[in-house]
């Protein structure tokens, strides 16, 4: 019993390692050129990629990606591979990326695509399954993108994800499962998880306002409610918002036939309150807030392939930058929700050496120009002595 136990968990593991699949998983090593095509779309508008650690790293080839490297640009590569179909399984869509230049407006998400875009043409205008990935521009828009594409429309997820925006290493991960849930996760944790069918407005609500129905005209929601017994007390309407400065007196240079009759100061009257009014009690009338009776939405169709894309094989980066400098790497297309966790943790590793050079090449430089305030200031002081010892002699000699 114990063997057939032992042999029935070796069977279900085989299965999972069987089913588990990379479609595609790109680092960037030496031979990334003969994978990628940049894409001719833009033209002289186009910027250059460049294969590159960045100016921190943990490793200087292990961590090489590709950056972009000219402001005000736009930056269109793809890669494709074997075209396959998510249905019945997860989705995983991962990578890495890293803002050195502290990215103040510019995209830094890639693209799944279908089989059969053109490459060389591969355009904002290139259709996709899913964009994923961060957007930043100014203070007003920080957020990751996640659109997900239902019968050629491109919707977007109905709420804000932030994103992460310092200059170090990042992992995004995207993952569609075929239960129609959903997570997303930065550096492995989960920023958003649900349904597919709650966070895209891809279908019509289940349900609506029953348009038959509206509030009773009767119906109080009011709150609060004048005190009824509350009188304004007397002479309340006599205190003026503003009165003369007590403590202001005529200008002894005041001339009445040409400046006319001195007047002091207005000034802030402190006993004024506003305008009466009564106080608020509780209203005795008051049965809450209305609620409007939701029914079935005719239109409502369920569909249960909001996760599903019968063509995924290309993955692309098309995105505008006003100043270049972000770095992708890492990317990973694959129904093992667990490798993906596990390449993450290894992208991660990046973020803590990247953290210590910056903070170690902040240091040094608050050295350097410590030491060189220092050599200025003494130089200062010696210039000084020479002047000092300079006009003593002068003083001397002027005495003889």
């Amino acid at each position: 019993m114990a063997r057939f136990t032992v042999a029935a968990v070796l069977i279900l593991a085989l299965v999972a390692m069987v089913s588990a699949t990379v479609y595609f998983e790109e680092t960037f090593d030496g031979s990334y050129a003969d994978r990628w095509v940049n894409s001719n779309n833009k033209g002289a508008e186009a910027g250059a990629w460049s294969h590159s650690a960045g100016r921190f790293f943990r490793d200087p080839d292990q961590d090489k990606g590709i950056q972009t490297t000219t402001d005000y640009r736009f930056y269109q590569t793809s890669a494709v591979f074997p075209e396959f179909s998510n249905e019945g399984e997860t989705l995983v869509l991962q990578f890495s990326v890293k803002h050195e230049q502290n990215l103040d407006c510019g995209g830094g998400y890639i693209k799944l695509l279908p089989a059969g875009f053109d490459q060389e043409d591969f355009s904002g205008d290139t259709p996709y399954n899913v964009m994923f990935g961060p957007d930043i521009c100014g203070t007003g828009t920080r957020r990751i993108h996640a659109i997900l594409n239902h019968d050629g429309e491109n919707y977007l997820i109905n709420e804000d994800i932030p994103c992460e925006t310092d200059t170090y290493t990042h992992v995004y991960t995207f993952i569609l499962n075929a239960d129609q849930t959903f997570k997303i996760l930065v550096d492995n944790q989960v920023k958003k998880e649900g349904k597919i069918e709650d966070s895209w407005d891809i279908l019509a609500p289940s349900h609506i306002r029953d348009p038959s129905e509206s509030k009773p005209e009767d119906w109080v929601d009011q709150k609060t409610i004048d005190d009824p017994e509350a009188v304004k007390p007397e002479g309340y309407d006599d205190i003026t918002a503003f009165l003369s400065d007590p403590e202001a007196t005529e200008p002894e240079d005041w001339d009445t036939e040409l400046d006319g009759e001195w007047e002091a100061p207005q000034i802030r009257n402190p006993e004024y309150k506003g305008p009466w009014r009564a106080p608020q009690i509780p209203n005795p009338a008051y049965v809450g807030e209305w609620e409007h009776p939701l029914i079935e939405n005719p239109d409502y169709q369920p569909n249960s392939e909001l996760y599903k894309f019968e063509s995924n094989a290309g993955v692309g980066i098309e995105i505008w930058q006003v100043k270049a400098g972000s770095l992708f790497d890492n990317i990973l297309v694959t129904n093992d929700v667990e490798l993906a966790s596990e390449r993450a943790e290894e992208a991660i590793l990046r973020t803590e050496a990247e953290r210590e050079q910056q903070q170690e090449e902040t240091a040094q430089r608050a050295a350097r120009e410590a030491e060189e305030r220092a050599r200025l200031e003494e130089e200062f002081a010696e210039e000084d002595d020479e002047e000092e010892e300079e006009d003593s002699h002068n003083h001397t000699h002027d005495e003889l």
